[in-house]
């Protein structure tokens, strides 16, 4: 279905320096993406989702560094490009869809001067064709009158069509691959769905790769080709969103499952995973996730799981996966 993978991560380790401590808020993730599909990148807010997304555009903010991995794009290593050679990839062949394009779109430019400059850096085009352009692109996205709204200013608009906009600028290039953070949380549900219903439609028009970065589980269902779950700065599980919810292989995976709303069991009391994220400063021995699984066993106090390959694709970060029957989302 999918040719040779666009991107491929392996063993990176994003570490942030801080008078605390060093945080290690992405420790030895490994992922890859397809061209033409969709990874629904999930888990827990402070799993490290965002600062992978962020350390594959290498714009880690401060104190964050890269310590170590490497992270391939196009069969190029990113992590030995200079700063001039990545901003040519950067917004050009990787674009970014933040989580609150509010903060991104600067207040004192139109929306057509923060456009046209994207495609005028990495098309060297005249201004009238960034112009023309521009205004096509906000069409595409299912902005109404495109000709007025090139003329205004951020604060003229919704949180909706700023979405919208954010998505403009990230296909302004044509990229062949696009990181979406989180880009429905600051919306209302029912904009919400029409923001995936359009990224799904674009991906698949214009056979964009896509990693999607959320904690919704019905967002993954609907919109994902395959999932990776993160917890705690690792990678839990891997597959297509059909293996993960019909047969989650880690427990954590089980408990996000079991966490999601059921119209079908309204009546029934939701499931929490009991505890918190730990401390990456001082994360716990062994498997992150031991102190609230409650599957755990000695080793997994002492001794931290390999990533193993078990066959179709997948990939679990668990012990004992081989012994455990996990619920599926539809059992839960």
């Amino acid at each position: 279905m999918y040719s040779d993978p666009i991107l491929r991560v392996e063993g990176l380790r994003t570490h942030f320096y801080t008078f605390a401590g060093v945080v290690k808020a992405v420790d030895g993730v490994g992922l890859y993406v397809n061209s033409g599909e969709t990874l629904g990148l999930v888990g827990e807010s402070g799993s490290g989702k965002t600062v992978t997304a962020q350390s594959i555009m290498r714009i880690v903010p401060t104190p964050g560094k890269i310590v170590e991995g490497t992270i391939e794009f196009k069969g190029k290593d990113l992590l030995g490009l200079t700063e001039a050679e990545m901003r040519q990839i950067r917004g050009k062949e990787i674009a970014y869809v933040p989580q609150d394009p509010t903060t991104t779109l600067d207040p004192v430019y139109t929306v057509g001067d923060q456009l046209t400059e994207v495609i005028m850096k990495h098309q060297h085009v005249s201004k009238r064709y960034a112009l023309n352009k521009a205004t096509e692109l906000l069409r595409s996205v299912e902005i109404a009158d495109p000709q007025i709204r090139i003329n205004q200013y951020p604060h003229e608009l919704s949180g909706g069509t700023k979405q919208r906009v954010a998505i403009a600028r990230a296909l302004s290039c044509e990229p062949s691959l696009i990181l979406a953070d989180e880009p429905t949380t600051a919306l209302d549900v029912t904009i919400q769905a029409q923001i995936l219903d359009l990224l799904k439609a674009l991906k698949e028009k214009f056979n964009i790769a896509m990693v999607l970065i959320t904690h919704d589980m019905g967002i993954v269902a609907d919109t994902c080709d395959r999932v990776t779950v993160f917890y705690a700065g690792q990678v839990c599980e891997t597959g297509t969103a059909e293996q993960v919810f019909e047969k989650p292989k880690h427990p954590y995976t089980e408990a996000l499952l079991s966490s999601v709303p059921s119209l079908a069991l309204r009546k029934q009391k939701l499931s929490v995973i009991p505890g918190n994220v730990p401390n990456l400063i001082q994360p716990p021995s062994g498997c992150r996730f031991h102190p609230r699984c409650s599957y755990a066993k000695q080793i997994c106090v002492d001794k931290d799981p390999e990533l193993e390959s078990i066959g179709d694709g997948r990939f679990v970060h668990c012990h004992r996966w081989k012994e455990l029957e996990l619920k599926s989302a539809v059992a839960s």
